[in-house]
């Protein structure tokens, strides 16, 4: 019975590719879409072997962090809760869960399905497919640094109030992942394997909704990057602002572009994190009435209509497409929008005026947003896969 329903699961999983790849739907990326198919193509979470190693990976601990994370305004934008910090046990029972297909109501997809390791965590596809073959009709964004988002909410239109509340919402979400939240205790907890993991993570082995929420949360604000050629040209220098040694011209040239066209609001009161303290409107779209509303569609605050949140710039060059839908392929696609100012949205924040750039400029701000790359976190073995 058990190789009836695989073949069929793998049989629907091959048309739903072909059927993606007819759409013209995939990310040019070769790389990419290899990372993102070689997730598609492993067998569920209870048909593998977990692989962990004997001393658990080091999650807990701000000082391994550079000092430009850890002073200042830099380290206020942490928004980890008292009540649930990292843990070296718990990052880890949130890794295995974070990959565990059970998560989904078929046992087809995890978390690290839509958001590839290589791909800075976020989906190479401008849609995600769901645990039944449904499409989501936004980009599924990187998870990069969520622990120094400062208000603490996340997805586009900002709907999670928190990490903890925010890990759980696309498990259930019938598009997404499908899963009952009251019977999803059950179907971990019968994985023997789980039960060393939450006595360690919580002290004994019992398996709660709850638990599983605080352990993903963790596994998440342990998602750092911080080891980029930009964060090694920042701990060589007294500050942000002058040439950093390790960069070309072109690279320098662009973090000056990018400090006086860009960091207003994407590095506000800091040089660490390249987040954005609040969903703003950027004049991707005009039309007020039959386009994504983002925040407003949540708040149903009309001066709201089409905020959106922003990840995380670091690791950009790999986190493509871009904004909320994936409309924009490349980095040169989207700076051609900042660069024309943007759409006329009665709601466009103030700050996106016309920066008429020069195509010097953008290859030189796309130098610059490449250093913010950091390869060693994109192979970290802490944040792959466990399950072998």
């Amino acid at each position: 019975m058990r190789t009836r329903v695989a073949d069929r699961f793998y049989l629907a999983l091959l048309l739903a590719l072909l059927i993606g790849r007819a759409a013209g739907e995939w990310t040019s990326n070769p790389a990419l879409q290899a990372a993102a198919q070689s997730h598609l193509d492993r067998a569920p979470s209870d048909l593998r072997t977990l692989k962990l190693p004997p001393v658990p990976y080091q999650y807990a601990g701000i000082n391994m962090l550079p000092i430009h994370f850890r002073q200042g305004d830099a380290q206020r934008f942490d928004n980890t809760p008292t009540d649930n910090p990292i843990t070296n046990a718990g990052a880890t029972l949130g890794r295995v869960l974070f990959y565990d297909t059970r998560l989904s109501a078929n046992n087809t997809i995890s978390c690290g399905s839509c958001h590839v390791q290589k791909a800075g965590f976020a989906d190479p596809n401008p849609g995600s497919r769901g645990f039944a073959g449904g499409k989501t009709d936004r980009h599924a964004m990187n998870l990069v640094n969520l622990r120094y988002h400062p208000r603490g909410r996340f997805f586009w239109d900002e709907r999670g109030g928190n990490l903890e509340s925010m890990v759980l919402m696309p498990v259930e979400n019938h598009l997404e992942m499908g899963q009952d939240l009251k019977q999803l205790p059950q179907v971990i907890a019968r994985d023997e394997r789980y039960r060393e993991l939450f006595r360690s993570a919580f002290g004994d082995p019992d398996v709660t909704t709850d638990r599983i929420s605080r352990a993903l949360a963790q596994f998440l604000r342990s998602l750092v990057s911080y080891q980029s050629k930009y964060d090694e040209g920042r701990a060589a220098v007294s500050s942000s602002k002058t040439d950093f040694t390790n960069f070309t011209p072109q690279e320098n040239r662009g973090k000056a572009l990018f400090e006086r066209n860009c960091a207003l609001c994407h590095l506000p009161d800091q040089d660490a994190h390249f987040v954005m303290k609040e969903a703003v409107n950027t004049g991707l779209d005009d039309d007020t009435q039959r386009t994504d509303g983002g925040v407003g569609d949540i708040t149903l605050n009309p001066r709201d209509i089409g905020h959106f949140k922003s990840p995380s710039l670091r690791n950009d060059e790999v986190t493509d497409p871009y904004m909320h839908d994936g409309r924009f392929a490349t980095l040169d696609a989207v700076l051609d929008h900042y660069s024309s100012g943007g759409k006329n949205h009665p709601n466009k924040d103030v700050r996106v005026q016309p920066l008429h750039l020069t195509n010097s400029e953008k290859a030189a701000l796309i130098a610059f947003l490449k250093t913010l790359t950091d390869p060693t976190f994109l192979n970290d073995p802490r944040f792959s896969d466990p399950f072998q």
